[in-house]
């Protein structure tokens, strides 16, 4: 009740039946018995666990009126999304969320980042953001709804969070088919609820009607409510039901048992690669291409062509993006040393490397590694440019040539196709040194696109100072040595 004595429109989740409830008041009316554990002979995958179960509750109703820790709220890459679930949640929240999501700048596919509730009961909003589905894609949107949900529960765990409340992620403009998504949305929690079930009380799906039969429908399969239920679901699990958390499982990335399965053992190698393939089957796996230690072995000895070495580089370069997808980030993103700003003169994206933000003694690199194709895939596929700030950067924030190799080495060739121009700026002579030698020695193509800048009015000639976020510390820097030229221009608070 509300001061005024009239009922709140918000609703508790401990007053809502929980998914076991109904179910097992149906096996009280009609008096069955569950199956004994010795008569199942095969278990499923998702098998029967009564206190995961009592963790889930399906709910038709807003998500904006759930009173619990956290809601989600699933929007576009700027956070502007005009779709039933936002617009609630806006209205529910105030004003205040609007200007709260101004300072996140945005947020990836896949990622999730967290605001207040400010007028909701529910104390957090984890935001969130869903892919567009495309068929020919679909790989890709899936690995990316997959951290969606993901990213969701990781960051509910590390706030400590009791109760999260769920909204269909995949929203209708963004073409996800419903069924197919909720899988991923299903296993997904499961698996993690497996893991790190302690850590959450409540887990809500808040659907709409048009929603609620497909979950009815899916959530026996990976929340079965008896050994019978189990037994039942078993044969409509689908073929892909993901790794040990769920995440989608890419073919390539299967490792192989055996070199030859199937096969005699004294089968020639030649002969063995050639007949397998009609042996094995017809599924995903059976149809990975060639023995991969063969095709490492010709790439070493030169003899592999070079369209095939585009295909193994191609493959090398979707494990790491599904890694990036599926890896937890954000302590990397924190230290604000990559990010998107404007464009230049050309129309080009300006993307900014800020070199004295990169710890590069104290951090995983390779999750910088990670961190930079997460961020740049989707940049790289038109042209853009880099400004690298070398302002202040000193032995702790010196990025080793073997790192930069091996980052040059697994980024796809649109990155190298599509990078138009490298401004070096505040360089000193020792690091124009080192970026010869690498330029020249190390890597090829990269020498003629760097432009070394010395001063902000020279980097402004080829973008707009309106148009790059400056850390402050490069303003004052570059005022203390070339004079105040846009020294009042004002940085991002946010740098």
């Amino acid at each position: 009740m509300d001061p005024l004595g009239a009922p709140s429109q918000f609703v508790d989740v401990d007053s809502l039946p929980g998914w076991s409830d109904a179910y097992e008041a149906k096996q009280l009316d009609c008096h069955q018995s569950p199956v004994e554990k010795a008569q199942v002979d095969v278990r499923s995958p998702f098998p029967y666990r009564k206190d995961i179960n009592e963790k889930i509750i399906l709910w038709k109703g807003d998500v904006a009126l759930l009173n619990c820790t956290a809601i989600v709220n699933t929007s576009n890459e700027t956070l502007t999304d005009k779709n039933p679930v936002s617009e609630s949640i806006f209205v529910h929240a105030g004003p205040d969320l609007k200007d709260e999501l101004q300072k996140l700048k945005g947020c990836r596919t896949g990622e999730a980042k967290l605001t207040k509730g400010f007028n909701l009961a529910a104390r957090f909003i984890i935001h969130t953001v869903g892919p567009k589905y495309k068929s020919r894609y679909r790989t890709a949107a899936e690995s990316s709804l997959y951290s969606c949900y993901r990213n969701v529960l990781q960051l509910a765990k590390e706030q400590a969070m009791c109760s999260v409340g769920f909204c269909v992620i995949n929203t209708l403009k963004r073409c996800y088919p419903l069924e197919d998504a909720t899988h991923i949305a299903l296993r997904t929690v499961r698996r993690f609820l497996e893991v790190h079930g302690e850590t959450l009380e409540k887990v809500v799906f808040a659907v709409s009607e048009l929603e609620e039969a497909t979950y009815q429908k899916l959530l026996p399969l990976y929340f079965p409510r008896s050994l019978e239920e189990e037994v039942q679901s078993l044969p409509y699990l689908p073929a892909d039901i993901g790794n040990a958390e769920g995440e989608p499982v890419v073919p390539e990335r299967q490792i192989r048992i055996t070199e030859k399965p199937g096969l005699p053992d004294d089968a020639s190698d030649e002969e063995g690669l050639e007949a397998d393939l009609s042996f094995i089957g017809s599924h995903a796996f059976a149809r990975m291409e060639g023995d991969v230690d063969k095709q490492r072995r010709l790439i070493l000895q030169g003899q592999l062509s070079e369209a095939a070495l585009q295909k193994q580089h191609q493959r090398n370069y979707n494990r790491w993006l599904c890694q990036a997808r599926a890896e937890d980030l954000s302590d990397i993103a924190s230290l604000k040393a990559l990010y998107q700003t404007g464009v230049d003169n050309c129309g080009r994206t300006v993307m900014v490397v800020v070199g004295r933000n990169i710890p590069v003694t104290l951090i995983d690199m390779e999750k910088a590694l990670l961190y930079f194709i997460h961020v740049m895939d989707h940049i790289a596929v038109k042209e853009y440019v880099l400004v690298y700030f070398h302002t202040l950067t000193n032995d702790y924030n010196q990025l080793d040539s073997n790192f930069l190799k091996k980052l040059y080495d697994v980024v796809d060739a649109k990155y190298k196709r599509n990078l138009k121009a490298l401004y070096f700026v505040h360089p000193t002579f020792r690091s124009k040194v080192s970026a010869w030698f690498f330029t020249t020695f190390t890597v090829s193509g990269l020498k003629d696109k760097i432009h070394y800048v010395e001063s902000l009015q020279q980097l402004f000639t080829a973008i707009p100072p309106e148009q790059i976020d400056l850390p402050p510390f490069v303003l004052e820097y570059d005022a203390r040595e070339n004079g105040p030229y846009y020294s009042s221009y004002p940085p991002s608070p946010d740098l």
